[in-house]
């Protein structure tokens, strides 16, 4: 357990008590405590974090992009929380000195039949205000990927790459020096109202939540917001929520080019969404240490942080099987996810889809990478749930905690316009 600062009067943690608690040391908590704790200087703020160390899942294991928001509906709120939070994410990073290459994306088309929803994506993208975004042909390819083919192309410049955990680090600093408290290795367990004050305090009932952990350890807060990522259905019913939607955790396999095969990829290279289908596709990613990650696929993990193939938790394994909306997902994609599970164990069939982008790659350029898994929520029909869902618990509770139950991708592009978005539902349900 670490902490920044002591509790009021130096209380041990069993008693401390904070006007706002943050649940979840990922980038969109630790961006929302920031957020908080900038706009109400004088009210005091703890941030609890189940692991020993912050930002080690989602925000820890993503492909790193800085997402110019292309792909989302036009006037919908993922789309207009991309392209702020892009430009505040540059401006951020150039502000505090961090380091990040805007080394661009290309979209390729690689069939005739991708360049019609090519062109679409394209003018998806000008309504959505998409910085510099042009139409490129086989030429233009060539000319910004040597070793890529295509029949034609989007080129988006302003897409980027960083280490998006170095980000939530400096956003946990930046909640640390203005008077934060962070507190490791405290996994909630219970959120309730108490009904006196701890022994030996007389203004404790203005703290009326308390916040457990599973080794009886207490916080006492006034108010309590939860962004907790892959255990977000689990942390809302805590607090009384219905367990809907539900966080299903999909794992995602790279593979990693070998260093001498580096010069294949300058910057990042997507595929065509196809509709068919609920995930992007495989992609080309240069990463900030200068390796460059082949991926991912999607594949159920049997685990909500089981970033291995093997990697098992009955609880989190029987409650995927067990929800009727994963049934309907599994028997509405049988044939594009059984390809997915085989790609995943034979790479020879990823390195086959990824050699129509660069016929020069081979099976011999490539080995395993790392892996990351997705909290990904679906409603009880089968449906993605694709866009931000907040919620409250029951009884008196329910007036003092607010939950982020999903923050879907891209939330690290997004993630200080979703701070903003947060604090102001903060503000607008509670009396800060």
């Amino acid at each position: 357990m670490t902490t920044n600062e002591p509790a009021p009067d130096d209380m041990p943690l069993c008693c401390s008590m904070y006007d706002v608690a943050v649940v979840g040391g990922g980038i969109v908590g630790l961006a929302s405590a920031r957020e908080l704790i900038l706009r109400h200087p004088t009210l005091s703020f703890i941030l609890l974090e189940k692991e020993k160390d912050l930002a080690i899942h989602q925000s820890g294991h993503n492909s790193g992009v800085i997402h110019s928001g292309i792909y989302y509906t036009p006037g919908s709120l993922k789309a207009r929380l991309c392209g702020k939070g892009a430009t505040m994410a540059y401006e951020y990073l150039d502000k505090k000195g961090l380091p990040y290459k805007r080394c661009g994306k290309l979209i390729v088309a690689v069939e005739r039949e991708e360049i019609p929803r090519l062109k679409a994506l394209y003018e998806r993208g000008q309504k959505n205000n998409v910085r510099d975004l042009t139409m490129i042909d086989a030429k233009g390819i060539r000319e910004r990927e040597p070793y890529c083919r295509g029949l034609m192309a989007l080129d988006s410049p302003y897409t980027g790459i960083v280490d998006w955990r170095l980000v939530s680090l400096a956003y946990g600093k930046d909640f640390q020096e203005a008077g934060g408290t962070v507190v490791t290795e405290y996994e909630a367990s219970d959120m309730a109202m108490v009904k006196e004050s701890p022994a030996g305090i007389t203004d404790g009932m203005k703290y009326p939540i308390a916040i457990r952990d599973s080794k009886g350890t207490e916080v006492r807060c006034r108010y309590v917001l939860t962004c907790g990522g892959l255990y977000s259905d689990r942390l809302a019913q805590i607090s009384g929520c219905s367990p809907d939607p539900r966080i299903v955790p999909f794992r995602g396999d790279y593979l990693v080019l070998k260093p001498e095969k580096h010069y294949l990829v300058r910057g990042n290279i997507y595929p065509v969404p196809d509709p068919r289908f609920p995930f992007l596709g495989v992609h080309f990613t240069p990463r900030m240490d200068g390796s460059v990650w082949l991926g991912p696929n999607a594949v159920l993990a049997f685990k909500r942080e089981g970033y291995k193939l093997y990697d098992f938790d009955a609880r989190d394994f029987g409650d995927a099987l067990s929800f009727r909306g994963l049934q309907k997902l599994v028997m509405n994609n049988l044939v594009y996810g059984v390809g997915e599970m085989y790609r995943g164990v034979f790479i020879g069939a990823q390195v086959k889809i990824l050699k129509k982008f660069i016929p020069e790659l081979s099976l011999s350029d490539v080995l395993r990478g790392p892996a990351g898994v997705r909290a990904q929520a679906l409603d009880r029909d089968g449906n993605l749930v694709d866009d931000f869902v907040f919620d409250v618990g029951v009884g008196d509770v329910g007036s003092r905690v607010l939950h982020v139950r999903n923050a879907p991708s891209p939330a690290a592009t997004s993630s200080l316009a979703i701070a903003e978005m947060v604090a102001d539902e903060v503000e607008r349900r509670f009396s800060l």
